[in-house]
Parts: C-alpha cells; structure tokens; sequence
C-alpha cells in the first residue's frame, strides 16, 4: 500500500512582514492594548507588497478583549500611516497619510472549522463579522494593521490637478429621463393632408 502522507499538504505561508503575535490566553486574563510600530525594514517590506514607492511610518493602537466567554477574541484597532503612492497618469510620487479604524473577531480554529457548529455571537459584537481563525491561539495584530493599510490606500492615487481625462470627480449629474420621440399630433396630419389637396 502507497503512503500518501505528506502529498498534497499546503505550503506554508511566508511569514507576514510586518508580525506582532499576541497570545489569546494572555487577552483571556485581561483586556490588552498595544501600540505597535513599524521598523524601516519592516516598512520597505511592505511598499514592496503593496506596490508603494515607500512608507515613511505606520503606528497602530489595538485593542484585544475576550468575549463569548472568553472563547473568541474582539479586536479593535486605529491606525496611522505615511505612504508615497504612484500617480496612475504620469507616475510621479504622491503622499499621502492613511488613517484607518478596523475590527475583527478571532475564535479558535476547531470553532470555525467544525461545520456542524453554530457559533452564537455576542449580541455586542457586529453581526456581518465572521470570526477568523486564531492559528495556535495566537493573533498576529501587525498582519491584521498591514491589510487594513491596504484597504485604506487611494485605489487610483493621482499627483495634485491631474485628472483622468473624461472624468469628472464631481457629484453625478442626475440621469436625465429618455425622451420618448413625439407621437405626430393626428390634428396636424389631417392639417396637412387638407393643405396639400
């Protein structure tokens, strides 16, 4: 018989450039806050990923508490970043500062992964969330700042007075009804059939 063990298996994930793991037991014996930083090696790693011509700072401030009795994790966080775009019309260099609140729900991965499970949510928790995987009871809070920097770029960054051609930034003008072309008027065809004997 084949030994299949080991065919097929994932490939582990690269390590996230920016990593601050937090240990769910510790976010179980009490609320936490972090305030999280960045290094300049850190920061180039992820204007590589992210396609950026640099990022000059990123600082987050995260909150972990426990919540469903402490079986999940409530993360809430805000953070702030100085970033150089590229303008998408003459790709010169645009700043910009990034500024983003976000919110997670971590519950262990047995939870998520047992299907035949209901996971009651806590009523203060916001109900369109759907708990992400705690990976060996651990949270990596610089990942989860990282993707949140991403949501929070200009998807079309543009240097100062550039504007795509054809296209207005300003509010939408109101789509005007399609006339309906005009019905001819029967009085005047009869006008004109009289004229014309």
């Amino acid at each position: 018989m084949t030994d299949h063990r080991g065919h097929g298996a994932a490939e582990p994930l690269p390590k996230p450039e920016f990593s601050r793991i937090v240990s769910a037991e510790m976010v179980r014996r009490a609320d936490l806050t972090e305030t999280i930083e960045a290094t300049e090696a850190e920061r180039r790693a992820l204007a590589e990923r992210f396609e950026l011509e640099g990022i000059g700072r990123l600082t987050a401030t995260v909150r972990l508490r426990a919540v469903r009795g402490g079986q999940m994790i409530r993360v809430s966080g805000s953070l702030e970043a100085d970033v150089v775009q590229t303008c998408v019309v003459t790709l010169d260099p645009v700043p910009a500062h990034v500024s983003e609140s976000f919110e997670a729900l971590f519950a262990p991965e047995t939870m998520i992964e047992d299907e035949g499970l209901e996971i009651d949510i806590d009523p203060t928790v916001a109900d369109e969330d759907s708990p992400e995987p705690m990976v060996n009871g651990r949270i990596d809070i610089g990942e989860l700042t990282a993707q949140h920097l991403s949501l929070g770029l200009d998807p079309y960054p543009r240097a100062p007075g550039i504007d795509f051609e054809g296209y207005d930034e300003g509010e939408e003008e109101e789509e005007q009804p399609v006339a309906e072309p005009e019905k001819p008027n029967p009085f005047a065809v009869l006008e004109r059939l009289k004229r014309g004997n």
